[in-house]
């Protein structure tokens, strides 16, 4: 038996194999490795990324001072 596709005759053997590999192929190419991430930030890394925004040098040292006291707190 065959059926009628775009004016041809198409198996039934011919379907079922382009079925599974479709299937497979798809599988396997979704399956494949995608783009590695970079490595997570350290603490350090992460606060020195962070800006702070002050409108003067004594400020930000201000802000300064105070996290690292609160950090300081916490540890204990």
């Amino acid at each position: 038996m065959s059926y009628v596709i775009f004016g041809r005759a198409i198996k039934n053997e011919h379907l079922a194999l382009g079925t599974l590999l479709t299937a497979i192929g798809g599988s396997i190419i979704m399956s494949r490795g995608g783009s590695k991430s970079e490595a997570p930030q350290t603490t350090q890394q992460a606060k020195a990324s962070i800006p702070i925004k002050a409108s003067s040098n004594e400020e930000e040292e201000f802000i300064r001072k105070f996290v690292e006291e609160a950090e300081k707190e916490s540890n204990h």
